[in-house]
């Protein structure tokens, strides 16, 4: 479940990266938080598949492209309180954010138009549990306006919790909850809405 964590960052570094650019590079992009969703699946015992997200993000981008978003790892939302706690106490513990930096090609951006959308390839690396890891994606990025882009996995992103150095925390939510196994992989969508 946490590996959705890292495809969260991924998208929201992605997104910031195109709304600088479609600005042509003059000012920071701020993440929209209540208009954007990261979300993650996990399924257990092999046959209950479940969604869940994060309900704290934050990031900006510079003049120059670099961006950097934060995903406040205690706002995760399992739908039960009982996992929200133990997520907190066993998988994430080693600090209270996840941060994702990237840079993005700004001249490939400053062409897009009101109404007009693009595909886009960026690379980035997520912090997370002490354990940085390279992350790679397609975004479909849409501009909605002068002042704020949208930019959507264009599809899932798949991460492994063993990468993301998870895989502890995890057999200790199976044993809590005498499940015979959850996923080591987990899908991740990203909806990301930045704005001046």
């Amino acid at each position: 479940m946490s590996k959705f964590i890292t495809s969260l960052a991924a998208g929201v570094a992605l997104c910031l990266s195109a709304g600088l650019a479609q600005a042509g590079g003059h000012a920071n992009w701020t993440l929209d938080a209540e208009s954007s969703r990261v979300a993650f699946g996990s399924v257990k015992a092999d046959v209950a598949g479940e969604v869940h997200h994060f309900s704290s993000l934050s990031g900006s981008i510079s003049e120059q492209g670099e961006a950097v978003v934060e995903i406040d790892v205690a706002s995760v939302q399992t739908n039960i309180d009982i996992r929200n706690e133990r997520m907190l106490k066993w998988v994430f513990t080693n600090g209270p954010k996840a941060v994702l930096s990237a840079g993005v090609d700004m001249e490939a951006l400053k062409a897009l138009g009101v109404g007009d959308t693009m595909m886009m390839s960026v690379d980035g690396t997520l912090a997370l549990n002490g354990n940085d890891q390279a992350i790679q994606t397609d975004l479909f990025i849409a501009k909605l306006a002068d002042n704020k882009i949208m930019a959507t996995t264009d599809g899932m992103v798949m991460l492994s919790i063993d990468q993301s150095g998870l895989t502890e925390g995890v057999d200790k939510l199976m044993e809590l909850a005498g499940l015979p196994g959850i996923t080591r992989v987990s899908p991740v969508t990203l909806r990301l809405v930045f704005g001046l």
